[in-house]
């Protein structure tokens, strides 16, 4: 990638820029609307929020919900939220008709990840119940089931060359599909607990891994060969986000901090936490997200904080 030495020689500062404050219970889910400016927050409260990113200021809430949102999903090219609940229930929230057009009843248990792929105008809702639905979003009607683990699927992650998709599964593993006929290519084995976040490389080159026993893995998209090994935390790590222009990729975990690393180095640039003196969360951080140089993050201790990240 040929980011290296220009890397090892920038500086990283951190400014924490605001503090959006009003959901009374964990947050779980977030994502950045197809409207610039404008974020989804949800968790154990009754309803997902919309926010103004440009004066940093609560907007609405969306629309109720019957039980905790666990993932948000903002599918580009389509006017819709699409919101999956701890019931299993999805719900299509259409910002044309400002309503809840339609929920998909088809999980029985928690849906914890929620992606589209635009070339195929499909999209992938993952459930607890170990398989993966796959939906038209057209006729927001299902196409076909995979049934990926014995357990729990918890993430989806796709490749930039949309030819392959990964899910993250609470066995341990890592089952790698192609996305033409989604047929399994490969499972990575390694890790020794449940893998919480995936998230492929910009360039789709290799595949970054974080689980329930602190660790993040570096896969080879192509040979599906462990690259490299990282003690990233000292908890589970809940989510991995790469910067959407500059060589780094940030991981957020259940020990309250925030790392970011260089993305082709993997060495450690910057941690955001309490201990290092940044005014950060005070609870597992759940969900992180870039919004150009800014980093997003939420948490179980109800707040979402904007973070401003300068390079260097």
């Amino acid at each position: 990638m040929g980011y290296g030495l220009w890397t090892m020689n920038q500086m990283i500062t951190i400014e924490k820029i605001a503090e959006l404050t009003g959901h009374s219970n964990p947050l779980f889910a977030l994502a950045l609307s197809q409207k610039p400016g404008i974020l989804f927050s949800g968790g154990n409260d009754k309803g997902v929020v919309e926010w103004s990113l440009k004066n940093n200021s609560f907007i609405k809430v969306m629309f109720p919900v019957a039980s905790s949102v666990y993932s948000i999903h903002c599918p580009e090219n389509f006017p819709y939220l699409i919101a999956g609940l701890r019931s299993g229930q999805v719900l299509v929230f259409d910002f044309i008709q400002q309503k809840v057009i339609k929920s998909l009843n088809h999980h029985r248990k928690p849906v914890f990840d929620i992606k589209s792929v635009n070339s195929k105008k499909e999209l992938l809702i993952a459930s607890e119940d170990g398989t993966v639905s796959i939906w038209n979003l057209e006729t927001l009607e299902m196409v076909h089931s995979i049934n990926v683990s014995h357990d729990t699927v918890r993430c989806i992650s796709i490749s930039p060359e949309k030819n392959q998709l990964a899910f993250g599964c609470r066995d341990n593993s890592v089952k790698v599909y192609d996305l033409e006929d989604y047929t399994q290519i490969k499972s990575l084995t390694g890790h020794t607990m449940a893998v919480f976040s995936l998230q492929y490389s910009p360039e789709g080159d290799y595949l970054v891994s974080g689980t329930r026993d602190a660790q993040v893995k570096i896969w080879d998209s192509s040979t599906f060969e462990l690259k490299q090994n990282i003690a990233a935390h000292l908890f589970a790590v809940n989510h991995i986000a790469f910067h959407p222009t500059q060589p780094y990729f940030a991981t957020a975990s259940m020990d309250k901090s925030i790392k970011i690393w260089g993305s082709d180095d993997f060495k450690l640039y910057k941690v955001i936490s309490r201990e290092k003196g940044y005014q950060s969360h005070l609870l597992s951080i759940n969900k992180i997200a870039w919004d150009g140089d800014n980093l997003i993050s939420l948490s179980d201790d109800k707040r979402i904080i904007i973070w401003r990240i300068d390079f260097q």
